[in-house]
């Protein structure tokens, strides 16, 4: 899409942080935003200060983890644009908890956010690019965490399946005139590490608490996370590599080089592992 004046997009975690950042650029791009977020302060906020702007925006709620409120929020995008040409599904929870301190809550919340609200993203608003023929655009956020599996997590494991999701989805969308990329972002600066301001009731403890044993190496994990969210990469910074995979089609964004040689690394070890089977003639 290398024209995107005129162009109209839905953005979800719009409010703050890389969703804010991207609805940013491409808002100066001339690109009609409609942000969507669950916190109604923020996103009001948001969407104040981009009018300042001039910006052509509007401004949704929705909890993108029920499938229901993500459906409103495109006939509210309809209503609003009558179009829809890009879709960023951006929202997503730093939750569940380390092997040991799985809830069945914690998982639910994870992968409702990170995940199925990607996949519904994507259903419902795929076929509004189609409708109009003018082409379109996916981005779907993962997080460099969809390439490296780190602590068995929900959130890891939710960030792989977005990252599947889009490589299969760009494939199969291509000849329809969407393109897909996935968003893998290292440390930016937002407000991820406290995800559980915006829990809704019915995930009550999705945040586990911290036992007593080992308590003092998860607050110094914890910390050791939050200073470097907090000294993170710009999310406007983040906005304009978006816009720019957007205009180029970019299969993968990746926001820096820190940990290429973690998934060179573990690419190698994939290798490895054909390489010892390499010359075996499996039996058939």
């Amino acid at each position: 899409m290398k024209d995107l004046a005129g162009k109209t997009a839905l953005i979800t975690g719009a409010a703050s942080g890389i969703g804010l950042g991207v609805a940013t650029a491409l808002a100066q791009a001339g690109v009609k935003v409609m942000l969507c977020d669950i916190e109604q302060a923020a996103l009001d906020k948001a969407v104040e200060g981009l009018k300042r702007t001039n910006a052509d925006v509007e401004g949704v709620t929705a909890d993108v983890s029920l499938k229901s409120q993500l459906e409103a929020a495109a006939e509210a995008t309809l209503s609003r644009y009558g179009q829809v040409h890009i879709l960023h599904n951006n929202a997503g929870v730093a939750g569940g908890g380390a092997y040991g301190a799985w809830t069945d809550a914690g998982w639910n919340w994870t992968i409702g956010v990170n995940l199925m609200a990607v996949v519904w993203g994507c259903e419902i608003f795929g076929p509004l690019m189609e409708r109009h023929g003018q082409g379109g655009h996916i981005v779907n956020t993962a997080s460099i965490a969809g390439l490296i599996s780190g602590s068995g997590n929900a959130y890891n494991v939710t960030k792989y399946g977005v990252v599947a999701l889009s490589e299969g989805l760009r494939v199969e969308l291509a000849p329809r005139g969407i393109g897909v990329s996935v968003l893998c972002p290292g440390f930016i600066r937002t407000q991820i590490v406290d995800s559980a301001r915006n829990l809704p009731e019915r995930f009550a403890g999705a945040v586990p608490a911290r036992p007593a044993a080992g308590q003092q190496a998860i607050e110094t994990w914890l910390g050791n996370v939050r200073e470097r969210v907090a000294g993170g990469i710009d999310p406007l910074y983040v906005g304009e590599l978006v816009r720019e995979g957007v205009e180029g089609d970019w299969p993968y964004i990746f926001t820096d080089n820190e940990f290429e040689p973690v998934i060179a690394a573990r690419f190698a070890g994939i290798k490895a592992g054909f390489d010892r089977i390499r010359g075996r003639a499996p039996p058939r």
